[in-house]
């Protein structure tokens, strides 16, 4: 499989001619949509998640991709093709086998309403929290570890790489970060890595799964 990350919490999958989107929202208008896709997974119902025009302009390309979430994100679609999903749900989409874990996004305040969050596991490989630091309860060979954001303490992801122990992981989530402050989080979670044997990296450019 192809991996390539695009700004804050958007990346693709890709396996032969497949692919899949992952989050594709407003902070990341690098991404540009294939007519390759598959399916579309959105965690969330957060616009760094889920912006309807990424999803319009992907769709427009492939007509046939399904819309995959929970409930609370399917329920604001009205046109498109979409699958609700659950916490321990399991379901194959063309070359992909996803399971959904979590249920809650990450508390940001006592005073701002928690949504509904799904993280997901694409092909028993790589493993994405969403908005939230839900263990899989599994091995993960590949982690995209949130690494910034309201909700966020450096040291709660550190503990996360920790108690996951994946072979590789790449940050995600940092639009909020400024340049300084990618670098940061990337020092903190390189230590943390380290001390596991666990490589860390900054994915700027494709790689392979």
């Amino acid at each position: 499989m192809k991996l390539t990350k695009y700004d804050h919490a958007c990346f693709t999958v890709q396996k032969d001619s497949q692919m899949i989107v992952v989050d594709p929202g407003n902070f990341s208008p690098d991404y540009l949509p294939s007519n390759n896709v598959m399916a579309v997974i959105v965690t969330h119902e957060h616009s760094d998640h889920f912006d309807p025009e990424q999803i319009t302009a992907i769709i427009d390309k492939n007509p046939e991709a399904v819309i995959i979430g929970h409930e609370a994100v399917i329920s604001k679609i009205e046109v498109f093709k979409t699958q609700a999903v659950a916490a321990g749900d399991k379901l194959k989409i063309g070359l992909f086998d996803l399971e959904f874990f979590g249920g809650t996004h990450a508390v940001i305040h006592r005073g701002v309403a928690v949504v509904p969050n799904l993280g997901v596991m694409i092909n028993e490989l790589l493993y994405y929290p969403g908005d939230s630091l839900t263990l899989p309860g599994r091995p993960v060979d590949t982690l995209a570890i949130p690494a910034g954001g309201p909700w966020l303490k450096i040291g709660d992801a550190m503990d996360f790489l920790e108690l996951i122990k994946p072979r590789f992981a790449f940050p995600t989530h940092d639009a909020v970060l400024s340049a300084i402050g990618k670098e940061l989080a990337d020092e903190w979670l390189t230590m943390a890595a380290t001390q596991h044997g666990i490589e860390y990296k900054r994915l700027d450019s494709p790689i392979s799964l």
